[in-house]
């Protein structure tokens, strides 16, 4: 297709001369959109193309919404579904700047697509008829990529892939079958998705909506990607023009907020331990010893120990100490404050009905979310049945935040694990009537708000760190730390060890620069000693490095299991303590640019194509390049370096890049090279 376009500016003018028979209007922010006869649409700034628009036409349903929930996990129906198919009929320009598509069904119901640049460049859908969703076509350009959709774990570009963006639980395990105890997941269950993507030649387009997404990304049609937004006959989204992908990042992070930055000892490790007081002191004791650098103890059991449903180690669902497992709490921090260490916990924010501290309390008080009789609505949870709190009634984030204050006036703890808050029912009644469907995925920002304005106030200096998994866009702007939850103690492919690396990059990608992962997973094993060696590896060249014990604590390998792990973990803690300085000015510079510390291969290589499938290597801040081994008995793989001089951090060896390398990658040297200059300091620690 080829336009003439002349430089006439009033308003959102038309511009004639096509011989095919094209609109091309331009806006007056100087984004032109070309329509064909067809209802073709072209949007490009400054001459370059930031999305174009199928001329497949508009598609609504109508629909009476069905789910079945198991324990987080979500399974939608559309129960007599009608699909409603529009067609182009016209293109108009109007007097408000802006450029409206028009589509009619075949009964002359309308909808339209309306472009304008009120408020950043901006595409509105909407109908006039009666619709429960409204689905965009875009073009699946050749050479064009999807990257994003929050976080995901299977890979990067999601090209060819159609999925659910809806918060869940991402399952105990990706394969099998489910069952009432340990719901199973797919490739693209997840606790943080976004309606988002963004293109590797430089834009991006975020869908502004809470409801269910469902996306096919020219999967079901090689030529045309639908967003399906759900709840209504109208949503809206937002383009990112770049013109490089850290721009579009830069430029999400403008809409959806940026997460807080830990304070400098958090770029230090965090140990898990369990237990109880004695138990948490001899650890302590033990890593002294060892001489392994720690920056935190993190305790979750400080509320309670409590079997898991199915087997393992679980915790107390409440925001108080166990006074017989941890005596003198705020004794035992001190003493660890007085020891160079800081104390983390754990909360959630489920209520668990069996257990007096907040139940009968928040029932009576009307502060859980109810069911439609007006009662507090109970629903399963990992630790049996459990209400949860109606955080759109201001008294229940007053009284949430009490508890949360007193663990930091009364005890001193530092931090903790926000976990869960995917569970909200779908079917409860909130108090200030609120769609719980589409509340659902802003509940997580809601539980998570309330430790960061707690902190806030108690520690406006930053010295705190509170680290969460779950979310929606605009978690963002009261994230910490994220990390990826509960992936299999294994070598799994589908959900171990390689699911960690997706998931930190696209993290990255969806403005999430300060990310996590369990050393040496949570779910399954028990963990062997290689993939706790080769986790060890990866925590190192991760901005948080952090162990949990896991489900199976007792049964899985942990650092002080024999000499070579603990050598091993003191070794690799120094490595990252050594990056800790580094780390804090990428996160001064995320601050003003979003590069993420965790960051996808394409960003520093925009222009190397190959870089753009890349999902299991990244580079850890400006130069270093990491490809973790995430293969069960590999002592060697393979590694891309883009074009460029790398040294081999662990043999100064220099590699001409460009090319693809089997590299040597025997425990204790997991491929990571430097560009530009050797890393000798790395290299030094033993």
């Amino acid at each position: 297709m080829r336009f003439r376009s002349f430089a006439l500016v009033l308003g959102a003018l038309l511009q004639t001369g096509c011989s095919d028979g094209t609109q091309v209007f331009v806006l007056t922010g100087g984004t032109e959109v070309a329509v064909d006869g067809d209802g073709f649409t072209v949007l490009t700034v400054e001459g370059r193309t930031v999305g174009q628009l199928a001329p497949h036409g508009l598609r609504g349903a109508q629909f009476t919404p069905r789910n079945n929930e198991l324990l987080g996990m979500y399974e939608f129906f559309r129960e007599g579904e009608v699909v409603v198919d529009f067609a182009f009929e016209d293109v108009t320009a109007t007097a408000d700047d802006a450029v409206t598509l028009r589509y009619l069904d075949a009964g002359g119901g309308e909808a339209r697509l309306v472009i304008s640049e009120r408020d950043g460049l901006r595409v509105r859908a909407e109908s006039d008829l009666s619709l429960q969703s409204l689905a965009l076509p875009i073009v699946c350009e050749q050479g064009g990529t999807f990257h994003g959709f929050g976080e995901q774990y299977n890979a990067t570009d999601q090209r060819g892939e159609a999925f659910d963006l809806y918060v869940s639980e991402q399952g105990i395990g990706r394969t099998g079958t489910p069952d009432t105890t340990s719901p199973v997941g797919d490739a693209h269950t997840t606790y943080y998705p976004m309606p988002y993507f963004l293109d590797a030649r430089g834009y991006g387009w975020l869908i502004e909506t809470d409801h269910r997404t469902v996306v096919d990304l020219c999967a079901s049609d090689p030529e045309v990607a639908w967003f399906d937004v759900e709840g209504g006959a109208s949503f809206e989204a937002v383009i990112f023009d770049g013109p490089t992908v850290p721009d579009v990042i830069h430029q999400l992070g403008e809409v959806v907020g940026r997460p807080k930055a830990p304070p400098p000892w958090a770029y230090r490790l965090w140990i898990g331990a369990q237990g109880g007081r004695d138990a948490v002191l001899a650890e302590v004791d033990a890593l002294e010893a060892a001489q392994i650098p720690v920056a935190a103890i993190w305790a979750q059991d400080w509320s309670g120990q409590r079997p898991n449903i199915g087997g393992g180690s679980g915790v107390e669902y409440r925001w108080v100490a166990d006074e017989t497992l941890y005596p003198d709490l705020a004794g035992m921090v001190d003493e660890l404050h007085q020891r160079g260490l800081r104390f983390l916990t754990y909360a959630n924010p489920f209520v668990d009905i069996t257990l007096d501290d907040h139940f009968p309390a928040m029932d009576e008080q009307g502060l859980l979310v109810k069911d439609e009789s007006g009662a507090s609505l109970i629903a399963p949870s990992p630790a049996g049945d459990a209400g949860q709190p109606d955080f759109t009634n201001p008294d229940t984030r007053a009284y949430t935040k009490q508890f949360l204050r007193a663990k930091v006036e009364d005890y001193g703890i530092d931090g903790w694990m926000a976990d869960f808050s995917e569970y909200l029912p779908l079917d409860a009644v909130l108090s200030d009537g609120s769609d719980p469907r589409a509340y659902h995925n802003r509940y997580p920002e809601a539980w998570h708000r309330n430790s960061r304005e707690v902190f806030d106030e108690l520690r406006p200096d930053g010295d705190w760190v509170v680290f969460s998994r779950s979310g929606w866009s605009g978690q963002q702007a009261v994230a910490n730390v994220v990390w990826c939850g509960d992936q299999e103690a294994t070598f799994e492919e589908g959900d171990g060890i390689g699911t960690v690396i997706p998931c930190m990059i696209n993290l990255g990608l969806a403005g999430v620069p300060f990310v996590t992962h369990d050393i040496a997973g949570f779910s399954g094993g028990p963990s062997t000693k290689e993939v706790y060696l080769r986790w060890i590896e990866l925590g190192a060249f991760t901005p948080v490095m952090r162990t949990h014990e896991g489900n199976k604590k007792d049964e899985n390998w942990s650092w002080e299991k024999d000499q070579e792990t603990t050598e091993h973990l003191r070794r690799f803690a120094l490595v990252h303590e050594a990056l800790g300085s580094e780390m804090q000015a990428w996160a001064r510079d995320f601050a003003t640019t979003g590069m993420p510390l965790v960051r996808h291969m394409m960003l520093a290589f925009p222009d190397d194509a190959t870089c753009r499938s890349i999902s299991d290597q990244y580079m850890f801040g400006p130069s270093l390049l990491v490809a973790p081994v995430v293969e069960e008995g590999a002592t060697s793989r393979s590694v891309y370096l883009p074009p460029g001089t790398w040294f081999d951090v662990w043999t100064g060896t220099a590699h001409e890049g460009g090319q693809r390398l089997s590299v040597e990658a025997p425990i204790g040297r997991p491929p990571v090279f430097n560009l530009g200059e050797d890393r000798a300091d790395l290299r030094a620690i033993e």
